[in-house]
C-alpha cells in the first residue's frame, strides 16, 4: 500500500512537479544553505507567537510556505513519504473539495489559505526536525520562550491584571478572580499555548545532560505548570491530566524491562492512588480548584456551559444541513452561515468544539480523515518510540513528549477553539511533524540496517 501511495505521488500532476527546478536548484547558494533557512524561518515563528499579531505570524508562515515550495520543486531526488504525510495531504485535498462546494466561497478561501499555510509549516518542519541537532535547538528555543510567558503570566497572578473580558460566570463566588493570561490577551490562550511546552520540558528533563540542564527542564516544567494552573482554564487542566498520564504511562513503558518485579505490577496502581489521594486533598482544600471543577457538572446553570450548549445545538444544524463536505474551512465562513441557525444573544466566532468546527467545516468526510490522521500519527509515534526504546535511544523522549502534548490538546479542544489560534496550531503542526520526522528517520535506519 505504501509503495500504491508513492508511485501515485510520484506520476500525479503534483508529483511530476516535485524537482522539477533542480538543476537551477544544484547552482543557488540560497538553497545551499536551505537547512539554516528553514530553521531560521521556524524559529521566528516559534520565537515571536506569544508576543505578535496573528497578521505577523501570517506573514512569517507565508515566508515559510514559499520556502518550502521552492525547495519542493528543486529536490534532487523524490523522497518516499510516510503514512502521516500522505494523510496530511489527503487532508488538504479535502478542504480544497471543501471550499469548492462551500456556499460562502469567498470566505472559505480565506479559511483555506490559512490551513495550507499551517500544513505548509508541518511541512518544513518535519523536513528540519529530522537533523537531531535542530531538533533540539528549536524545542530548547521553545522552552526558553514558554519561560518567558509563563514568568509574565506568573506575575499577573501576583501583581493582578485588568480582565479583558468576562471570563468567569458573573453568579459565581470566582467572578472577580484573576485569571492570567500573559502575552496571548486570553487564559485559555494561554493553557493551550503552554501544553506543548509542558510536554516537551518532561522529555528534556530526560534528555538534556548535566544537573545544570535538568534543573533548567524541572524549573520550565514546573513554571509552566503553575501558570498554565493560574489561567483557571478547565479545560487546560483536564488537559494537563490526560498529558501527564499519557507521559506517565510511556515512560512506565519505556522503562518495564528495568523495574524489579514487584514494582511491574504494583507501581501503577501506587502512583495511582496517590495522584487520587492528593487530588481529593486538593479538592476539598483550594476553593478555586473545586468550584472551576464542579461548575463542569451543573449543566446550564453555569453561564459558560449554557452558552457552549446554545452554540453547539445551532452547530448540530448546520451539520445537518451541510454533512457531507461541509461549508468550507475557516472562522470566516463559519461568521457567515452561523447567524442563520445562532440562538438569539449567542453570537459566536467558532463551534466552540474542535470536533464540531472540523465537521461543520469540513463535513463527516473531513472529520473522518482528521480521526484517521491523528491515530496514524500516535499508531507511528508508538512504533518508532519501540524502536528507539531497544537501542536505549533518549531521543524517543522527545516521541513521548509530542504524543502527550497531541493528547493534551486534543482534550482540551473538545470544548475549546483556541485549536485553530496560530500560536497553537502552530505548535499542534509541529508536534506532529515531530513525529513524522522520526518516522522518516527509523525508516531510513532500517534501510541502512536490512
Amino acid at each position: 500500500m505504501n509503495s500504491v501511495g508513492n508511485n501515485w505521488l510520484n506520476y500525479s500532476l503534483i508529483g511530476r512537479l516535485v524537482g522539477s527546478l533542480a538543476t537551477w536548484g544544484q547552482s543557488s547558494w540560497l538553497l545551499g544553505k536551505s537547512q539554516l533557512v528553514g530553521t531560521i524561518l521556524l524559529a521566528l515563528t516559534i520565537s515571536l507567537a506569544p508576543f505578535v499579531s496573528t497578521t505577523t505570524i501570517g506573514i512569517i508562515l507565508l515566508g515559510i510556505g514559499c520556502f518550502w515550495l521552492l525547495l519542493t520543486l528543486t529536490e534532487e531526488q523524490k523522497i518516499s513519504s510516510g503514512w502521516i504525510d500522505k494523510l496530511v495531504f489527503l487532508y488538504w485535498l479535502i478542504a480544497t473539495v471543501a471550499t469548492a462546494f462551500s456556499p460562502v466561497k469567498s470566505a472559505a478561501i480565506d479559511g483555506w489559505i490559512k490551513l495550507t499555510l499551517y500544513l505548509m509549516f508541518f511541512a518544513l518542519s518535519a523536513r528540519i526536525l529530522r537533523s537531531p541537532r535542530l531538533r533540539s535547538w528549536l524545542i530548547t528555543l521553545l522552552l526558553h520562550v514558554s519561560l518567558i510567558v509563563s514568568i509574565y503570566g506568573v506575575r499577573q497572578k501576583i501583581f493582578g491584571a485588568a480582565q479583558l473580558a468576562t471570563w468567569n460566570d458573573p453568579t459565581s463566588p470566582l467572578a472577580n478572580k484573576t485569571r492570567v493570561y500573559s502575552y496571548l490577551g486570553n487564559p485559555n490562550l494561554l493553557a493551550g499555548y503552554l501544553l506543548a511546552a509542558i510536554a516537551l520540558s518532561l522529555g528534556a528533563i530526560f534528555i538534556w545532560r548535566g544537573w545544570l540542564g535538568k534543573s533548567l527542564a524541572v524549573t520550565i516544567f514546573l513554571v509552566n505548570s503553575t501558570c498554565l494552573y493560574f489561567t483557571d482554564s478547565r479545560g487546560g487542566w483536564l488537559a494537563i491530566a490526560g498529558l501527564l498520564a499519557t507521559f506517565g504511562c510511556l515512560l512506565y513503558a519505556r522503562y518495564y524491562q528495568f523495574l524489579p518485579r514487584f514494582w511491574r505490577y504494583w507501581l501503577i496502581p501506587l502512583v495511582v492512588g496517590a495522584i487520587c489521594l492528593l487530588g481529593a486533598i486538593a479538592f476539598f482544600r483550594v476553593e478555586t480548584l473545586r468550584l472551576r471543577l464542579l461548575s463542569l457538572f451543573v449543566g446550564r446553570a453555569d453561564s459558560s456551559n449554557n452558552f457552549r450548549l446554545n452554540v453547539w445545538g445551532a452547530v448540530l444544524e448546520m451539520i445537518r444541513d451541510y454533512p457531507i463536505i461541509g461549508i468550507g474551512p475557516g472562522n470566516e465562513a463559519f461568521q457567515q452561515i452561523y447567524p442563520l441557525y445562532m440562538r438569539p444573544k449567542f453570537t459566536s466566532l467558532g463551534a466552540y468544539s474542535i470536533y464540531l468546527e472540523m465537521t461543520v467545516e469540513m463535513g463527516l468526510i473531513g472529520i473522518s480523515c482528521f480521526l484517521t490522521l491523528v491515530g496514524m500519527t500516535f499508531y507511528r509515534g508508538v512504533s518508532n518510540l519501540n524502536r528507539l526504546i531497544k537501542t536505549n535511544n533518549v531521543e524517543g523522549f522527545w516521541l513521548m513528549s509530542a504524543i502527550s502534548g497531541l493528547v493534551g490538546l486534543l482534550i482540551q479542544g473538545i470544548a475549546d477553539v483556541i485549536w485553530y489560534r496560530p500560536q497553537v496550531n502552530t505548535l499542534w503542526w509541529f508536534l506532529v511533524a515531530l513525529i513524522a520526522s522520526f518516522d522518516y528517520i527509523t525508516r531510513k535506519d532500517v534501510k541502512l540496517t536490512s
